[in-house]
């Protein structure tokens, strides 16, 4: 059936066609079934909308995001038929009656997710069986393959190509933005591919964006790369793996982020991006994913054994989750944490960990036996700033920006500690409410700059965190989740008292 394409005023991340009501019963078709959509002798699959208004009887209405994608033009002619359900929603519920999924199974889901044929529903139901059937290290080898044969890859012709990333969960944890100049000042390719937040503040794609571009292409990385030793760019713009970034999107809605999922994650974005040796961040602690140090050892030991399936060189860490890598949560407050961090060779738990990853990797590589103190002379002789300066640069930034330059929230407002004390215990999860609250990583200025963290003293009337906004209402909206919430808990030496008589 025939109909002339209209051009809707909104945006969906989904592909999908809006019919009227009786186009659609003259089809047959009921909202989220599929039909395949050709164009010019193009064809894509698309899910069905019905509306009763903004399209009329012959109109097939899209929007913005699928006339992009698709490459369709307002009233040009398309022809819609139904497309049948795929064979990949009977892998699922084969996976939800408690089996295993064969490599051909695994492999077609992700195609499916990654041409955009399964609904939000069908991958609901992916990621759910996941979670509750969990998968073996094979069947994870298995769908970190299919994610990567279904996207861009970056391929090196010379060099040890290395890649550092974290399973994600704790505030600031942007150490790569240090990693990454230190490694490719040694010498070594870093082709970093960074994730935009997804429940935290910001993620490191997010932070570098103050900074720099980095919606870079696969070629545009390797160029860069192979030109200045590394760079930090948002792996979702180059198209590695990209059924990730669309499974991402419906985990985000269910709050879950299932272990196999997590780990083909991350394991995809690096074998996509031409990495041999890739160090991985394991943060442990309460608020963080892993909450306790045993599943953490878990998810090393698997890491390890998966990358050896596919032929690269995993190094897992285990680190402290259950409080901010160092103090600045959002965006620009992290940058300019960050290029301060460098400019004044300023030590500290961000620094820290940025250089212990980065000592990983040169003992990995060979180049040091001690890498974490040939990461340190690295860092303190200045070779990390002036490479991270090439880095932004390469990537359209001004390479002379300096910490002071960025612009934060002008909108503040500062918590203090209502009594004596040490702090005793932060809430990351809470954290993060506030920064996104007051508007991260959307409003590049808004977020959260911790004073005291865990074990410091503190007097009465001490700032204990200081919310940053660009908006007024935004900042009200954070303040009510601070005061309401206990992100950092005060407490004296004594925490209770038993048996206290009267005099």
């Amino acid at each position: 059936m025939k109909f002339k394409a209209k051009v809707l005023p909104l945006r969906t991340e989904r592909v999908a066609v809006v019919l009227s009501h009786d186009d659609a019963a003259e089809l047959g078709l009921l909202p989220g079934d599929r039909v395949k959509v050709t164009v010019d002798r193009r064809s894509f699959v698309a899910e069905v909308e019905i509306a009763t208004e903004f399209v009329n009887p012959g109109e097939a209405g899209v929007c913005s995001f699928t006339a992009e994608r698709c490459s369709i033009e307002e009233r040009c002619e398309v022809e819609i038929v139904p497309f049948a359900r795929p064979k990949s929603v009977e892998y699922i519920r084969k996976k939800l009656d408690g089996h295993r999924y064969e490599r051909i199974e695994i492999g077609q889901i992700i195609k499916d997710i990654s041409d955009g044929i399964l609904s939000d529903i069908e991958m609901a139901a992916f990621i759910l069986a996941n979670e509750i059937v969990g998968m073996q290290d094979d069947e994870v080898q298995w769908m970190v393959e299919a994610m990567v044969e279904n996207g861009e890859r970056v391929s090196f012709d010379r060099g040890s190509v290395v890649d550092t990333h974290s399973i994600g969960g704790v505030p600031g944890n942007r150490y790569s933005m240090i990693t990454v100049p230190t490694v490719a000042a040694a010498g070594l390719l870093i082709p970093k591919t960074a994730s935009r937040a997804i429940t935290s503040a910001s993620g490191t794609a997010d932070t570098m964006e103050v900074l720099a571009d980095v919606n870079l292409s696969v070629d545009e990385i390797k160029e860069i790369t192979e030109r200045v030793g590394g760079v930090i760019a948002w792996n979702a713009a180059a198209g590695i793996a990209p059924a990730d970034e669309q499974i991402i999107r419906v985990e985000y809605q269910l709050e879950i982020s299932p272990k196999p999922h997590l780990m083909a994650s991350l394991l995809a974005k690096k074998l996509g991006g031409g990495a041999k040796f890739i160090a991985i961040d394991i943060p442990i602690g309460r608020g963080a994913k892993i909450e306790n140090i045993d599943l953490g050892r878990s998810f090393a030991s698997s890491f390890m054994e998966i990358g050896r399936k596919l032929n690269l060189k995993v190094a897992a860490t285990l680190s402290d989750g259950s409080q901010p890598l160092g103090n600045a949560i959002g965006p620009a407050l992290e940058a300019r944490e960050v290029l301060k961090a460098m400019e004044e060779r300023k030590w500290g738990d961000l620094v820290e960990k940025s250089l212990g990853i980065a000592g990983i990797l040169f003992e990995m590589t060979g180049v040091a036996t001690n890498g974490y103190m040939h990461a340190r002379k690295i860092f303190e002789n200045g070779k990390t700033l002036e490479k991270f300066r090439e880095i932004v640069a390469a990537q359209g930034g001004d390479e002379n920006v300096r910490a002071d330059d960025i612009p934060i929230g002008d909108k503040t407002y500062t918590l203090e500690a209502a009594k004596d004390g040490y702090v005793r215990e932060i809430d990351v999860a809470v954290l993060n409410e506030i920064a996104r609250t007051a508007g991260a990583p959307k409003d590049k200025g808004a977020g959260v700059y911790v004073h005291k963290k865990r074990g410091e003293v503190v007097k009465a009337g001490d700032p204990l965190l200081t919310i940053y906004a660009e908006k007024e209402w935004k900042l009200d909206n954070a303040i009510e989740v601070a005061t309401a919430e206990r992100p950092i808990v005060v407490s004296g030496m004594v925490l209770e008292v038993y048996g206290r008589r009267g005099v």
